[in-house]
């Protein structure tokens, strides 16, 4: 190639990376923005509870309807997991055995116990209203394989973006966008699975279409930047958050200024839909769909014409076992997979990154000083993100892995300590911003780098088996988090602290889970990484 052509390759694979790491901008937005909102959201929604008997009734009922249709939807999907694993005969039995694990735990955590207004039931009510996206997230995750495979990378993240603008609007007004009769609250619970879903296709289309349109050589750092796309949305909503709270004093804030939160993600899900009518589809969609040409034409601009030809032979080769079933590679893969996800949410990130405010206020901070200091969180978040995108293709994804992991535990045994000593001051504080640092540089961006890498082309639809999983442990820790953390008798017991030690417990697992089992692919391409699993 030319140093024109260089040149110009270099800015059409940058021009196109950046408007797929929208995705990851409005991930990291619609996430975060419940941040801000958390007190406004129990004060609007919950609170009125305990004083109005007849809409306690009402939302209980819902509430119990929800969970119950949320397990039917969870459970169809991890048996349509087995079926693709398995087989059919394999699949009916695994299948049963999910289904009937699901029936029980339903029937006894649910709905037999959520029958009065409980402080168990309230905590539950309120946490699953802040963490009621995730459900969303988790049929986003569990279908985006589909999504990729059938309506193409490009495509789906078009579906992404319009699923992004309509949660907007109806969060913001849930009375207005009530239009099936139920209470507000439900509603609101409805359009926040909405955008949900948005953020389960986003989280696997948006790094599974920059590892496949760039260079190898490039392609950790730029997968990262998807993950910089992240807390960088979240930076920029937590600012929106602060800006929108000094408009006014607590009392407008939780009637009216969190509505102005969520309606602001608007402006980026447009911008973002827009944006996607001028990207191509990914070239490895292009071949699996037999349009060569088309792929032929984006290939030429990543690579050069000299290059094309080679790695267009040797997309087509390793996509002859394309479909095939999840289990070709053996076990191992999907274990690892899975894996990656669960420890990236069982080491607690996404409490700090949605109770963020909360904790803050727990350390003694009000609402106003709260909010701005999740700012820091989120610069801290961006600074180290941005550390991580320049080493993990110099040093590796096995090495910042196990550092992260570990630091993340020292972090959080010292953030319960300072809690349970009832030291609020300037040493929980850097635990705390310690923690996010850690993270930052390990496990947020890596743990979707190698997401994007291991899976061979043949069985990339099984990546979002791994989406999935991650966003049932990120449901799980989300959920039980206000249960644990506002529960009296752990109050009682470890003042706040437990929570952060069960987090820094898994912080310590993920490091040695990594270094046993999880092979490095820095420098691999993808189809390497075929004949890795082949071995």
């Amino acid at each position: 190639m030319t140093q024109a052509q260089t040149k110009g390759s270099t800015m059409f694979i940058i021009g196109i990376t950046l408007v797929a790491t929208l995705g990851g901008l409005l991930f990291g937005y619609d996430t975060a923005v419940i941040s801000g909102a958390t007190e406004a959201l129990k004060v609007f929604f919950v609170t009125p509870l305990e004083s109005d008997s007849v809409l306690a009734l009402q939302v209980l009922g819902e509430y119990k309807l929800i969970i119950s249709l949320c397990f039917i939807v969870v459970s169809l999907l991890v048996s349509s997991f087995m079926f693709r694993m398995y087989g059919k005969q394999k699949g009916i039995i695994y299948s049963a055995i999910v289904v009937l694990i699901g029936v029980v735990i339903w029937y006894t955590q649910f709905w037999v116990s959520v029958n009065e207004l409980t402080e168990n039931t309230l905590n539950s009510i309120n946490g699953f209203t802040i963490s009621s996206a995730i459900i969303g997230c988790i049929i986003g995750g569990s279908i985006c394989g589909s999504v990729s495979q059938k309506l193409g990378r490009k495509r789906g993240l078009i579906l992404a973006a319009f699923l992004f603008t309509i949660s907007a609007i109806g969060s913001a007004m849930p009375e207005m966008m009530n239009f099936f009769g139920a209470s507000t609250i439900s509603a609101f619970i409805f359009y926040r699975i909405i955008g949900g879903i948005g953020v389960g296709i986003a989280s696997m289309l948006s790094p599974m279409y920059i590892a496949e349109i760039a260079p190898a050589k490039y392609r950790g750092r730029l997968v990262s930047g998807n993950q910089f796309a992240i807390v960088f949305g979240m930076l920029v909503v937590y600012f929106v958050n602060y800006s929108i709270a000094l408009n006014g004093d607590a009392n407008w804030l939780n009637e009216i200024g969190w509505r102005y939160m969520f309606a602001s993600e608007t402006i980026p899900a447009v911008f973002f839909l827009v944006m996607l009518y001028f990207v191509p589809e990914s070239p490895r969609y292009l071949i699996m769909k037999s349009r060569e040409k088309e792929a032929e034409g984006v290939l030429n601009k990543i690579v050069g014409t000299v290059q094309a030809p080679k790695l267009l032979a040797d997309i087509k080769e390793s996509l002859k076992e394309n479909n095939a079933p999840w289990l070709t590679f053996g076990g191992l893969i999907i274990v690892i997979g899975v894996l990656l996800s669960v420890f990236q949410q069982f080491v607690g990130i996404n409490v700090v990154l949605y109770y963020a405010a909360e904790i803050f206020r727990n350390l003694g901070s009000s609402t106003e000083v709260a909010l701005y200091q999740t700012i820091i969180v989120g610069a801290i978040n961006l600074i180290f993100t941005v550390l991580a995108i320049f080493t993990v293709d110099k040093f590796g994804r096995k090495p910042l892995m196990i550092i992260g992991g570990v630091g993340m535990g020292i972090c959080m045994f010292s953030l319960g300590a300072a809690f349970y000593l009832n030291q609020m001051g300037l040493f929980a504080l850097i635990a705390m911003l310690g923690y996010v640092a850690f993270f930052a540089m390990s496990w947020g961006p890596v743990t979707w780098v190698l997401l994007s890498e291991i899976f061979p082309n043949s069985i990339r639809s099984a990546m979002s088996l791994a989406v999935a999983a991650q966003w049932m442990a990120n449901m799980v820790v989300s959920w039980t988090f206000p249960m644990m953390n506002d529960n009296s008798w752990l109050t009682a017991q470890f003042n706040h602290g437990f929570t952060y030690w069960i987090y820094g417990v898994m912080g310590i697992l993920s490091a040695v889970f990594v270094w046993k089992l999880v092979p490095e692919t820095k420098g691999r391409t993808l189809e390497d990484m075929q004949k890795l699993w082949k071995k």
